[in-house]
């Protein structure tokens, strides 16, 4: 299990180097063993070929007798001496038997084995199949015991054939020096080694490098794919805090208006109801007057009475209604608030709003127009009228409205506006549309400023 752990802890590639290295070295070591295995066993053969060829045409001519004897006879024996004992023959090949078919040795450069039978070698039933074999010496067999072999040679076994029949009359054996052999297979199988490590190692460096490019690739991947996620995440928990705001500033605004169509009941049953009542008591006094000087007196009373009413009804109405501004630009709709506050309360508004070119949703501009409407307000009750201004700019899509005064006293006895939420009925209805509200006060006066991006505020 720690193994295990530590495995999968590793990267993709190096978990490839790791399995992938331990097979393809299991596999080079079997491959490597197999193809050296085929390349000494060849040039064993190879050797063998080429030594049968050369003694074929040497040793042939001179043994034909044999095709109708057991033994070699002495003169012919003594032409073989003398052609295999020669020097150089001598040392690449140590000994040299002819055998027939039976076991029986026909002719031995030792010649005590001469005439002599031994189980036949393997070697031996090969040849006389027809086929060349080498095989390394046996050091226990019987002909090699009697001269008391210690040092192995390569056998060869090549069939001796008849001239005009092709049959096989005797195999001849010899015993080659292993050791200029042993060097060639040894240089060969260090050629085989080097090829397949080389070939293993080129394989192995490929895939690790087209592994490892991949990983890298797929760790990008993973680390862009965990960064959207977390993105996505972000998003979706700032859309779900944006909601929960908009909701709670939909239900706020909700209860606002519900209050604020209390206090509107509340204004119209304290002020105008009440006078409208004081003059319906008027009219029974002019029922009662005796006279025409008291009769004129109770009217002019009435008159008063509903007059004052009247005025009341005015100014409660001028802050229900809404100004036509569905076909008004938001320049156009800044500006008629202000104006409206300039003919409200006999002050002045400076005014800093540019044509904005794209389409305003008309909730928004509602919006701004309460804004402004109750910064205005807010800036005569509370700082006498003093430097009002009102400031628009469009940053990107966001949409930013500030009112700032001047400061100062407030208006002694200021005109009584029913029209207004207040600043909390104002800021839920920006939240509610997506938007910030925020003021600020200081030694030169108070300034309150809302932003909303356009998008957000088409689609509350």
């Amino acid at each position: 299990m720690r193994w295990g752990g530590r495995f999968r802890r590793l990267s993709q590639s190096g978990q490839f180097a790791l399995s992938g290295g331990l097979v393809m070295l299991a596999a080079m070591l079997m491959s490597g063993m197999v193809i050296s295995g085929i390349a000494a066993r060849a040039t064993v053969d190879s050797t063998a070929a080429s030594s049968a060829l050369f003694l074929d045409s040497l040793l042939s001519p001179l043994v034909q007798g044999l095709a109708h004897k057991d033994t070699v006879d002495p003169d012919e024996i003594a032409q073989i001496d003398g052609l295999l004992k020669d020097g150089a023959f001598a040392d690449r090949f140590a000994h040299v038997e002819i055998w027939k078919g039976d076991g029986l040795v026909a002719y031995s450069t030792t010649s005590d084995l001469i005439g002599g039978r031994f189980p036949p070698p393997a070697g031996l039933v090969s040849a006389l199949e027809g086929e060349v074999a080498a095989q390394y010496t046996d050091l226990n067999a019987g002909e090699h015991t009697i001269r008391e072999f210690a040092t192995e040679y390569l056998e060869i076994y090549v069939p001796l054939r008849e001239h005009h029949s092709g049959r096989i009359i005797a195999v001849v054996e010899i015993h080659e020096m292993t050791q200029p052999l042993k060097r060639k297979l040894l240089w060969v199988r260090v050629q085989t080694w080097l090829v397949v490590s080389g070939a293993t190692l080129l394989i192995g460096l490929a895939l690790f490098g087209i592994v490892s490019r991949s990983g890298r690739l797929i760790g990008e991947q993973q680390v862009a794919l965990r960064n959207r996620l977390e993105e996505i995440e972000r998003v979706s928990d700032q859309n779900r805090r944006l909601r929960e705001r908009v909701q709670a500033a939909s239900s706020r605004l909700a209860e606002l208006n519900e209050r604020y169509l209390r206090n509107v009941g509340a204004e119209l049953h304290d002020g105008p109801a009440q006078l409208v009542g004081l003059a319906a008591l008027k009219v029974e006094q002019v029922r009662r007057a005796d006279g025409k000087r008291e009769r004129e007196a109770a009217l002019e009373g009435i008159e008063t009475v509903l007059g004052d009413a009247l005025r009341d009804m005015r100014v409660i109405a001028r802050g229900l209604m809404l100004p036509e501004i569905a076909e008004l630009s938001l320049r156009e709709t800044v500006r008629h608030a202000a104006r409206a506050h300039e003919q409200r309360t006999a002050t002045k508004v400076a005014v800093s709003c540019p044509d904005i070119a794209c389409g305003i949703p008309q909730a928004v501009q509602i919006c701004v127009y309460r804004f402004v409407q109750e910064g205005l307000n807010n800036a005569y009750r509370h700082a006498g009228g003093h430097g009002q201004a009102v400031e628009c700019r469009l940053d990107g899509d966001v949409l930013a409205v500030r009112v700032r005064d001047a400061g100062g006293e407030p208006t002694a006895g200021s005109e009584r506006n029913g029209g207004g939420l207040g600043l909390t009925g104002l800021r839920k209805r920006v939240v509610s549309l997506g938007g910030t509200f925020h003021t600020s006060r200081g030694p030169r006066g108070t300034a309150m400023e809302m932003s909303i991006a356009l998008g957000e505020g088409g689609g509350a």
